[in-house]
């Protein structure tokens, strides 16, 4: 069936890569779909390129192959083989249409058109497919919304909801991305009625979209609505203050999603990296943010010093994000913590046994006792200086 493109633009540079070029001139009937047309149309970076193709995975495999390209089998159940060419590969999808879903997990029927593969996308932006030669097929509106800011699902926003309760949480990942304009009061009834279902989403994606969301430039916005609609207190049952993060974000703080998270969260911190499934870099990091001492304005460099000897600079400067936020007293702080070396214990177990001590549980004993000494002094006391105070602590017993 002959179809009329929505709009032809200047061959996006994407397109003239030579690894792509290689896959599109073998499967010359191939589009671009999903977030690289989007991106393409709103002028920002693409990242990862996605192929649809009528062929079935078999045809596109022998496609592929007699192109001299390789190609690798890599969800053949939901009609996808990867296109490697020099190191780069391209998921090359054969055109679906949704047979039944059980709110995560669709089924699919392979087909050759393109609105239906279209019409099961989650939303219009995200519905669009880009020609080689820089035609662009948009069947639900897209290109006008993302001109207008405006995020809008595909079809009928309870229905594509129940199909995948993920679009949930999607929808405000790509609301604090590309979304400026009036919110749909369809899609935020929907989103409402909705909520109960995200219990049935793995822990991991809903980090994972938690994430993508605290990551966004801006995402006050998107926070708010969550809050507004009961999506916040069901992924954070453990308490949200959506009002600290905006404070943070205000402050111009790194656009960290873990320093975010912090600031967003009131209630317990090792239960909320359990149940989210946290990594422990993660987890340990969240905990530290939270948890651990904070500098404050009116500390002296000696007291700065001693927090540098035992912590990390840039938790620490964290810290004084989530404490003081931008206000003057704070960024001065910041700037001296950035300023003073991180002091370095000058002694070592083997300084104390060549004084001569054996070896034993009071060789830890000493050095422990000689670092306290240390940085009850600011950490100024050179190698030298601390020798001798082991020396005289080595003639005297331990407390």
């Amino acid at each position: 069936m002959s179809e009329t493109p929505a709009l032809r633009i200047d061959t996006p540079a994407f397109l003239a890569e030579p690894a792509l070029v290689a896959v599109m001139a073998a499967l010359p009937e191939a589009r671009v779909v999903g977030g690289a047309v989007r991106d393409a149309l709103a002028g920002r970076e693409v990242g990862e390129i996605d192929l649809a193709t009528p062929r079935t995975p078999d045809q596109v495999t022998e496609a592929l192959q007699a192109s001299g390209l390789r190609a690798v089998p890599t969800g053949l159940s939901h009609g996808t083989v990867t296109a490697v060419v020099d190191g780069h590969g391209f998921e090359v999808t054969t055109l679906r249409r949704d047979v039944e879903s059980d709110g995560r997990h669709a089924v699919v029927a392979f087909t050759d058109d393109w609105r239906a593969d279209a019409a099961r996308r989650d939303f219009t932006i995200n519905a669009m497919s880009l020609t080689r030669s820089g035609d662009i097929f948009d069947y639900f509106g897209g290109i006008g919304d993302l001109r207008a800011g405006i995020l809008r699902f595909v079809g009928d926003p309870s229905t594509r909801i129940a199909e995948d309760y993920l679009r949930i949480l999607r929808y405000f990942r790509f609301l604090a991305r590309y979304a400026g304009g009036p919110a749909d009061p369809s899609a935020l009834a929907a989103i409402r009625a909705g909520v109960p279902g995200l219990a049935r989403l793995s822990a991991e994606r809903v980090w994972s979209e938690l994430d993508g969301i605290l990551a966004a430039p801006d995402p006050r916005a998107a926070i708010g609505q969550m809050a507004e609609l009961g999506v916040l207190a069901a992924i954070l049952p453990e308490g949200a203050d959506p009002a600290r993060l905006a404070r943070l974000i205000e402050a111009n703080a790194p656009p960290d999603p873990l320093l975010r998270l912090a600031a967003l969260l009131t209630g317990d911190t090792a239960a909320l990296a359990a149940r989210l499934r946290l990594s422990a870099a993660e987890r340990d990091r969240l905990m530290s943010l939270r948890c651990g001492a904070v500098p404050q304005p009116r500390d002296e460099d000696a007291a700065l010093s001693r927090l540098l000897a035992d912590e990390d600079r840039a938790t620490l400067l964290d810290r004084t994000w989530l404490a003081g936020g931008g206000a003057p007293e704070w960024a001065a702080l910041r700037g001296r913590l950035a300023a003073i070396p991180r002091p370095t214990f000058p002694l070592e177990g083997r300084d104390v046994l060549a004084l001569g001590e054996p070896e034993g549980p009071r060789v830890g004993a000493l050095l422990r006792a000689v670092r306290q000494w240390w940085l009850d002094g600011g950490c100024v006391a050179g190698e030298a200086a601390c020798r001798a105070e082991l020396a005289q602590r080595m003639g005297e017993p331990l407390p």
